[in-house]
């Protein structure tokens, strides 16, 4: 089994457990813990002792997202000819770990065990079962720091619909357990205790049909929904790159880490030319 910084994965009658390993960063997603999961997802679609894959977070949250310390490095640092190129790069580490978990041939379970946000609940929701303490926090908060929540939006169309995609690309709220279980975001909520003791009877059931089936009708599924998808992550990844270099996520990111509100740019009013 690999050994990865930012994770531990442990594997018990085929069911491989992976546990977010950043606690003192609510596991958020540094380049290191993208580049280890995505690792570890491509290791254990290619096992075949491998039946189902379980994610969860250590400490109390499941995944906070995209690590704000790593974006504001990124927005404050001087410019330069490889920028593009460098947010290329960091923007297409996330689409290709959300879609590798989307596409894993083996079931996927998430046991969510606290808040999931950002890319932190498109791993939560992208799961093929999402469980969820009653705790739990879920929203796509990037328009609250001036970024824009592309490369989940890719995704998040064909799990909710335009009008609730619109609802929480939008307005970036944080959203309970109990509404994003009726938004079918989650299928159960299960309390603390319960949560992986739920996870693994869950896998269990799993394991018991037929792995080629398994297989199968995840392809099947996934043949339904993604005629459009690798244009709209390539889309999603053209406009995580534009609002990388935009004034207002430079604001958002150093207004968030000061704890301070923002003042946006692009909210200042312009005078007209020739005005006086």
């Amino acid at each position: 089994m690999p050994h990865y910084s930012t994770l531990h994965t442990h594997t018990d009658s085929g069911i491989h457990t992976i546990l977010l390993n950043r606690p003192e960063k609510r596991n958020a997603l540094s380049h290191q813990l993208i580049e280890d999961l995505t690792q570890a997802l491509e290791a254990f679609a290619a096992s075949q002792t491998c039946r189902v894959v379980i994610i969860t977070g250590a400490g109390s949250s499941f995944c906070a997202g995209l690590d704000i310390e790593h974006l504001h490095a990124m927005a404050v640092a001087p410019g330069h000819l490889s920028a593009t190129d460098d947010y290329h790069a960091d923007a297409q580490r996330i689409a290709t770990l959300l879609n590798t978990l989307y596409s894993l041939p083996k079931p996927t379970i998430a046991a969510v065990n606290g808040a999931a946000i950002a890319g932190g609940m498109g791993i939560a929701t992208l799961c093929d079962f999402t469980l969820a303490v009653p705790e739990a926090k879920f929203g796509f908060t990037e328009v609250r720091i001036g970024f824009v929540p592309a490369i989940v939006a890719a995704f998040l169309r064909t799990q909710l619909g335009e009008k609730s995609s619109r609802d929480l690309l939008l307005t970036g709220r944080l959203i309970s357990a109990t509404e994003a279980q009726s938004l079918g975001l989650i299928n159960r909520i299960v309390d603390e205790p319960d949560l992986m003791r739920e996870a693994h009877a869950l896998a269990h059931r799993l394991i018991r049909n037929s792995p080629a089936a398994l297989e199968a009708t995840k392809r099947l599924l996934g043949k339904f929904t993604d005629r459009h998808l690798p244009d709209d992550i390539e889309a999603a990844i053209r406009a995580s790159v534009d609002a990388r270099s935009n004034a207002d996520f430079q604001e958002g990111v150093s207004a968030f880490l000061e704890k301070r509100e923002p003042q946006w740019p692009s909210a200042r009013v312009k005078e007209p030319v020739g005005s006086s």
